[in-house]
């Protein structure tokens, strides 16, 4: 494949991103208005945007390994038909219950996104340095999400309504979808995985479990979710090819990767939600305008993804994690401690440093996932970091949202300082050492299964 022909793959994938991306942003800045057209609580809030996250979280690994089976642009396609006509549904909603019900239809499509157009970068883009820049690229998409989300919902929401938010997904999905027919290619793993039923369907109750706990308040649903857990460890050791596989977590860097994508994806999704909230609601301010208050966030973001890959490229992840560390607990410290939500000056900056922070962190947790590690694994390791950012995103607005106010700020600060400490630990030599050892593991492993076979 060409150079030129590689990097019109990488805009066709990332446009599938920009879709799920955008699609998240824009629903925050219409939250209020849903809110009094629909009649709806702050549990029905979240569970407007945990029904999408839990979904495609409980999903991402399944369409991974359905991907490497059957053919990543496949399912690419598949998922793009999925998202268009369930952004679709959404648009014509009749109450709060189906649009909830909508949405999981729009997680089934978008599982199907993300982590396999990763899986398809990763393998068309085999230099590392390349595939850094082309990470930060896909970081940076990322950013104009962020960047072009809140002005074009505070838009639509202030002058046709919270529907229309929905409606931007079609010509989008449209496009990408003809793109991808004509210029991508076809890609399999050339040993597939099996399926995973019992693992799948214990990792949705685990996710389903946690979050209605955590929004609806029923402690009896923390029990249901430890024991889906154990059981998940349990069967998951015992398959050969399980759903998730426990030996990837023997990389240091793959492990710090999938817990900062977690905390990175919670306090931005814990953000976003406090911070529309306290825009539209406290201050009275229009979609609109709250909008623009996001957008220094949101250039900051969009102009420092691409710089985070290249530093990866070169440097190696851990500068950029160390400093969005920084910077993200700099930005919760702003609004726990010293009152940012209630002073302009104070919520410029707050916002400068989130932005900062959120656009170096991208690049190295999707870098340090999909390296190190086989390509046949390239799928299953993408797809891990996604469940990881989606499982971030609905822990963060399941959380925050329950504690509105400094409380929920505090849990922001949190995150913070644990992406600063996992940058620090997971991205040095014996780190990379850890990760050296469980690729020699995997290749060794494959090798076995594949002389039983033939044998």
């Amino acid at each position: 494949m060409t150079p030129d022909r590689r990097w019109l793959v990488l805009g066709i994938c990332c446009s599938a991103l920009l879709l799920v991306s955008l699609d998240n942003t824009i629903l925050n800045v219409a939250l209020p208005s849903l809110r009094t057209s629909l009649h709806a609580s702050v549990s029905g809030l979240q569970w407007t945007i945990d029904a999408y996250v839990v979904v495609l979280a409980s999903l991402l690994m399944l369409s991974g390994s359905m991907a490497d089976r059957f053919g990543r642009r496949r399912v690419f396609v598949t998922g793009l038909v999925l998202f268009t006509a369930g952004s679709t549904l959404c648009s014509l909603a009749p109450g709060l219950g189906w649009l909830i019900a909508f949405r999981a239809v729009q997680a089934v499509g978008g599982s199907m996104l993300n982590p396999v157009a990763m899986s398809i970068v990763t393998n068309i883009f085999t230099d590392p340095r390349e595939r850094a820049r082309a990470i930060g690229v896909w970081g940076g998409v990322v950013g104009l999400s962020m960047a072009a989300g809140p002005i074009v919902g505070g838009a639509l929401v202030g002058s046709v309504g919270w529907r229309s938010v929905f409606w931007i997904n079609v010509p989008v999905g449209l496009v990408a979808l003809a793109l991808t027919l004509r210029f991508v290619p076809e890609s399999r793993a050339p040993r597939p995985r099996r399926f995973d039923p019992a693992g799948q369907v214990l990792m949705i109750v685990l996710l389903g479990s946690l979050t209605y706990g955590i929004i609806e308040g029923a402690p009896v649903l923390f029990a249901v979710a430890a024991a889906a857990l154990v059981a998940l460890l349990v069967v998951e050791t015992r398959r050969a090819e399980p759903l998730v596989e426990p030996r990837l977590f023997r990389s240091a860097p793959l492990a710090g990767a999938t817990v900062t994508a977690v905390c990175a994806f919670a306090a931005l999704s814990g953000f976003l939600f406090l911070t529309m909230l306290d825009l539209q609601e406290a201050r009275g301010l229009s979609a609109l305008s709250a909008g623009v208050h996001l957008l220094p966030m949101a250039l900051l973001c969009l102009v420092l993804a691409p710089v985070s890959g290249r530093l990866v490229g070169s440097r190696g992840p851990r500068l950029p994690l160390v400093a969005a560390g920084v910077l993200l607990t700099g930005s919760g410290v702003l609004f726990a401690a010293c009152g940012a939500a209630s002073s302009d000056a104070l919520l410029f900056v707050a916002f400068v440093l989130f932005g900062a922070g959120f656009g170096l962190v991208n690049a190295p947790i999707t870098n340090t996932a999909v390296s190190g590690l086989p390509r046949s694994r390239a799928g299953v390791a993408a797809a891990l970091a996604s469940t990881s950012r989606q499982v971030g995103t609905s822990l963060g607005v399941a959380v925050v949202g329950a504690h509105v106010g400094a409380v929920g700020w505090w849990i922001i600060t949190g995150c913070g300082l644990a992406v600063l400490a996992l940058g620090t630990i997971t991205t040095g030599r014996w780190a990379a050492r850890t990760a050296e050892r469980a690729a020699a593991r995997l290749d060794c492993d494959g090798c076995e299964r594949t002389r039983a076979v033939t044998v």
